[in-house]
């Protein structure tokens, strides 16, 4: 079965397995969702969750970055994971899926929990990240589907790395993957009604991956064949699916999260705000003297929760994080990017609000189009402005980060937060670097919290 050729490839892992490239990629991926962490740690909704972990209380196992809060292992990695998620900033799959901002936290708090060193942790999070990645690659996955990617595949990939890290041998391991199957979940309806609950399923996923590595351990069984049963993953969730990328070149290949995202807000709506930065940069644009802003997208950015009117819910974050009239608008009136243009005081501004109802949505570009956009901006006096772009900044294949830029928005979330002093995180930077080379996460995580 599948399944347990996946078992013994988590077995048999070791860090020598993986050259250097792989290994650089997963340090990055690393700095840039801890980046995350620390810039979203006081997001809307996420100091909610961290009380309810401290009334809970239970053993100080893991550390809640910024906040120093200790609680169980699982329930860090939950906390962690939505403040990683809070402004929709950190590291995505080709495909725009948030698996990393899952993934590291997961592995962050276990490795803290067991005092893991660098090599061991490096390990387990390239096999959880490439066992999610495969499992969305080979499960045709697009969002029409209407269930959240975060909510179900993350959790294979959490429980592959909690089980790796807790050093569950093969049975175990395979009964791990049985209990999760149990505990998948998510919906895209959370976007739709603009609720807190859109970054729970990442949370919820790390938060579980680790309780099933547990309860396997403890001898807990469960399903045979989670993936490929008659009630198994890809019957409960999948129209169509192609289960050779499962293993195809396993061990060789190593499949994860490659498009570090320059802005904040959601993948599908980067090449509209670079459209937008590209007009502010080359022409003289007064806000007060535009008649009409003209959107053009791929249908299914147009017909998605993206496309609709900008409108202020009771998660005023939510709405301006997945709205594209809100984002051409405040580029537009800000003549930029910024954390702080996602916090309420910003996303209430009269002067972004109105500029909204001018921005028109179309869709005339090929529905297979999804990363291409085009903005123009039609003045009082008839003139026009037009951008277009094929790709967004982050692209993976045409427009990649640097590592100075993932270090350097890394810092930003740092500068944005007020909360972990420069120095400290400067240190923990240097660290994650050279995280093959460190002994024991914990001395990560302690630079990792407000002074």
């Amino acid at each position: 079965m599948i399944i347990e050729e996946w078992v013994r490839h988590i077995a048999e892992s070791r860090f020598e397995n993986f050259d250097t490239e792989v290994v650089e990629q997963t340090k990055y991926r690393i700095i840039d969702v801890v980046g995350c962490m620390i810039g979203g740690a006081n997001a809307p909704g996420c100091s909610m969750v961290r009380d309810l972990v401290k009334e809970w209380g239970g053993q100080p196992q893991a550390t809640i970055l910024v906040h120093g809060v200790k609680a169980p292992a699982h329930n860090v990695a939950m906390v962690n994971s939505i403040m990683a998620r809070s402004f929709d900033y950190e590291v995505v799959s080709i495909h725009g899926d948030h698996v990393s901002a899952t993934t590291v936290p997961t592995a962050i708090a276990v490795a803290e929990w067991k005092h893991i060193g660098g090599k061991e942790f490096i390990t387990a999070l390239i096999l959880g990240d490439d066992i999610t990645t495969r499992l969305r690659d080979a499960s045709n996955y697009i969002p029409d589907m209407n269930w959240e990617a975060s909510g179900t595949m993350n959790r294979f990939g959490t429980t592959a790395i909690a089980g790796k890290l807790l050093g569950l041998n093969e049975h175990q391991m395979l009964n791990a993957f049985g209990i999760i199957l149990d505990q998948l979940a998510g919906s895209f309806q959370s976007y739709k009604d603009g609720a807190h609950c859109f970054k729970l399923p990442q949370g919820l996923s790390a938060r579980d991956g680790i309780i099933t590595a547990e309860l396997a351990n403890k001898g807990w069984t469960g399903v045979k064949d989670p993936l490929l049963s008659k009630c198994g993953y890809f019957a409960l969730y999948c129209q169509t699916y192609h289960t050779e990328i499962l293993t195809k070149e396993l061990g060789k290949k190593f499949y994860a999260d490659c498009k570090f995202k320059p802005y904040p807000s959601c993948d599908g709506i980067h090449s509209t705000i670079e459209c937008t930065l590209n007009l502010v940069n080359e022409h003289d644009i007064k806000v007060e003297d535009i008649d009409e802003v003209t959107v053009n997208v791929a249908p299914a950015r147009r017909d998605s929760t993206l496309g609709q009117p900008f409108r202020i819910g009771d998660f005023p974050q939510v709405n301006a994080l997945f709205n594209l009239r809100y984002n051409v608008a405040n580029v537009l009136v800000r003549k930029g990017v910024k954390l702080e243009h996602f916090t309420e005081e910003f996303i209430r501004d009269p002067k972004v609000f109105d500029l909204t109802k001018k921005v028109t949505i179309i869709s005339t570009i090929p529905s297979d189009k999804l990363r291409t956009a085009e903005v123009t901006v039609r003045m009082k006096d008839g003139r026009e402005h037009f951008a277009h772009v094929a790709a967004p900044k982050g692209d993976p294949i045409e427009k990649p980060l640097t590592k100075e830029e993932i270090e350097e928005k890394f810092r930003t979330n740092v500068a944005f937060s007020k909360t972990v002093t420069n120095e400290n995180a400067e240190a923990a930077l240097d660290m994650l670097k050279n995280l093959e080379e460190i002994d024991d996460i914990t001395k990560v995580v302690k630079l990792l919290v407000a002074q």
